[in-house]
This record gives structure tokens, sequence and C-alpha cells, in this order.
């Protein structure tokens, strides 16, 4: 028979707080900037050279002295010599002075004089013009000086630090980084999480299901997540309800020097848990109530391994383990691997139809969507009750986590409330 636990039910702040406080970020290496896409940089990256590092044509045109165009237009057109041709990547070979254009693409570098480039489109170039020299130009339009001109170090100035340390690497910055030479990327290494999944009741996804049996969905979908986050994720498939299984796929685990170890399921109060035994032979282990929805109950402590290895009981619950995941395991994983902005991606949206709470902080499935200029969440799908905990379906249609506050009862239609983006 079930004991219920007495115990007052931790809030989700002083969980996740107390497993923060034992994930410390990993060692660092340089890798190929072709290599570095979504990792968390180690070091601040400071440019050594402008960008640009020298002034350019913002556009294809002609390379002129501000002060000839003044007063140019349809009516009065201004005639300039054209004394060079600069495309992009070469040199240029002349100076331009009062009375003077050079024809000149984007990118290539100002001629020594010029001051601004006046597009094409407001020149000779594109308006047939009666009488004009072969080497000649019209001017229908006035530009002031540096018009169209990209200066030295407008993008990136030597000296600048144009990435912190802590910071993801995304497509942009990686272009930077290529811009201002940056071959190789000192970054975290990226956090290896075993997986665990547990119970006698779990199949694998290619065997036929039986009565009694479900098949192991939160290995995968653990796995996924880890990936998601940045992480390398090591499956090592389902441990039956034996203390001897559990024991030898915790420690094949541990061989494999992994920093960072999820299991799902065995952190109840029932009767044939065996994660609880076999946790505290492993390891220091402290198994909470936690005051959240769903994902009440959670392990976490310390597995003795070398430098000791942060583990994570998460619920068997499919929906719960992946709430659990986001609420818990993502903040740690990003933290070993030096991320230094851990906040969920949020937004303020208006509830589409009352929700009540039962006291915990309710992690609701939810639709986000925009209308009317502002967001709106509903956390109904097809008319059909979406928040059973077991329910994995329901977050294929969710993109989002509606956040019900602890101390939140009731809340009605059209009350603004933050939602976590999954998506």
């Amino acid at each position: 028979m079930n004991a219920k636990s007495n115990k007052p039910l931790i809030p989700v702040e002083d969980a996740l707080a107390k497993i923060l406080s034992h994930v410390t970020p990993l060692d660092t290496e340089w890798v190929p900037l072709t290599q570095s896409l979504g990792r968390i940089l180690a070091e601040p990256i400071t440019s050594a050279v402008n960008v640009p590092p020298f002034a350019n044509s913002a556009m294809d045109g002609y390379a002129i002295v501000a002060a000839d165009s003044a007063g140019a237009s349809a009516q009065s057109p201004r005639r300039l010599q054209v004394v060079d041709n600069i495309p992009a990547g070469v040199s240029p070979t002349k100076r331009v002075e009062s009375g003077a254009a050079a024809r000149i693409m984007t990118g290539a570098p100002m001629p020594p004089g010029a001051d601004a480039v006046i597009r094409f489109e407001e020149t000779s170039e594109y308006i047939a013009t009666d009488g004009l020299a072969e080497n000649e130009v019209a001017l229908f339009a006035a530009v002031k000086q540096g018009d169209n001109v990209r200066h030295p170090g407008e993008d990136i100035r030597s000296g600048q630090t144009i990435l912190p340390a802590g910071h993801r690497l995304r497509p942009q910055d990686v272009g930077v980084l290529a811009a201002v030479g940056q071959a190789r990327v000192p970054v975290y290494r990226r956090p290896k999480v075993a997986i665990l999944a547990t119970g006698d009741e779990l199949v694998s996804i290619e065997q036929p299901v039986t009565p009694g049996k479900i098949r192991n969905s939160n290995e995968y979908v653990q796995a996924a997540m880890v990936e998601k986050y940045g992480g390398q994720p090591v499956m090592l498939g389902i441990a039956r309800d034996t203390i001897e299984d559990l024991t030898a796929k915790i420690r094949a685990g541990l061989e494999q020097d992994v920093d960072l170890f999820l299991t799902s399921a065995g952190v109840s109060i029932g009767d044939f848990d065996m994660v609880k035994t076999v946790l505290a032979s492993e390891g220091q282990m402290q198994f909470w109530q936690v005051a959240i929805k769903p994902g009440k109950p959670l392990a976490f402590g310390m597995l003795h391994h070398r430098r000791g290895i942060p583990l994570i009981g998460l619920p068997g619950n499919p929906v719960a383990a992946m709430v659990a995941f986001e609420v818990f395991a993502r903040p740690a994983i990003l933290k070993l691997a030096g991320c230094a902005n851990r906040q969920k991606n949020s937004v303020r949206a208006r509830l589409d139809e009352e929700v009540t709470n039962s006291g915990r902080r309710h992690y609701m499935r939810a639709y986000v969507y925009q209308k009317e200029g502002e967001y709106h969440v509903t956390t109904r799908g097809s008319g059909v009750n979406i928040q059973g905990s077991g329910i994995l379906s329901s977050m294929v249609w969710a993109n989002g986590l509606a956040v019900i506050p602890e101390n939140v009862t009731y809340l009605p239609a059209g009350h603004s409330i933050e939602v976590w983006i999954l998506d």
C-alpha cells in the first residue's frame, strides 16, 4: 500500500536553484568556425580589424564630389567627366576632382577626392540623355557629402567586443566572426547527457505492444530535447525494475563520461519504484514533491563517480516528463554548456477561456496566436480535455506552455498571462 508524503511541496524556484547550485560550466575547446553554430562562446570576441576596412560604395553609381551635384534635377542636370571605372575588388587608379566622376560598383573602394556616390538610377546611366560626350555622365539629383558611402569601421571597429562570453552562436553571429577573420572559436564543450527510462512496463519502439506494456517514448523525447538545447544525448535504453539492472545501467552510463544523468519514472512513492533505492547506494540523492503541475515527483542528487555527476529524476508520465525537462533539465544543460541567458522565451497573451488551478504552478499546454495586434492563447484543442499528463499528442498540438501561478486558483477569460514559447 502506498503512503502519502506529509512533506510540504517545494516551490519551483527553490528546486531549480538547488539543482543549478550543483551544476558548473564545462571546460572549453577551440572549434573551426564551420562547426561553431549553436555553440556557446567561452570568451568574448574582440575584433582586430575595421569592417569595412576601407571606404567603399554602398550603391552601383558614380563617385563624385557632392558639391558638384548641387541643384541638379531632371530639368537642370549637371554634367561631369568620367575618369575611371571601378569594379568591386579593384583599387581606383584616378583621383576624382571637382568636375569629374568615377563609375563605381557596390563594395568597390572609394577613389581619393570623391565624397559621395550618386545612384545609376539618378544619372544618364539609366535615363537617356541627348548631347552627352562618350566620357560624360549627367546627374539628375543632388546628393550630400557621405551619401551612399560605407566608412571604415562603420559596421565593426577595431578593438570592439562584438560577441560576449556565454552567447549562443546563430548564423548571423557566424557571419560576423567570418567578417573579422575568426577562423577558430573558443566554446564550451557540449554536455553529454545520459538518458535512462525505467520500468517493467516499457518495451522498445521496435517491439509489439502486449497487454500491460507501453512503448518507450520518454527516452526519444528527452534525447531530442537534449539535442535541441545543445547537448549530446547518450541513450541507455530501458532499465527494468530490479536493483541489479538499474545499477548496471547507471554504471554503464557513467563509464561513458557523461556530464548529466536523466532518468524517467521511479521517483514517485510507489511500492515498485527502485530508482530511490539504487540512487541512494550510487550517490547522495534528494526526492522531492515540487509545487508544479504536471511533474510533482522529482529526484535530484549527485552520483558518486569521479568529479560527481548531477542526476535529475524526471516523472514517468510523458507530458510531466517534458514539462519537468523544460523547467529543470533545460537550465541545467544550458548552464553546463556555459549559456549566460537561460530564461525561456515567453510572451504575454490573453486567455481565450477561463482556467482554474489547484495551488501548484501549472504549466498548461497551450496554443498561442496573434489577433488584432496582440497575442491570444487557448488551453483547449478541438473541444477535447488535453491537460492529462499522459496525453503526449497534446504536446504536438501545443506551441506553448501557459504559466498559471501557484497562488492563483482562477483566471477569467481575457486575463493576460505569461506563456512559454515551445517552438
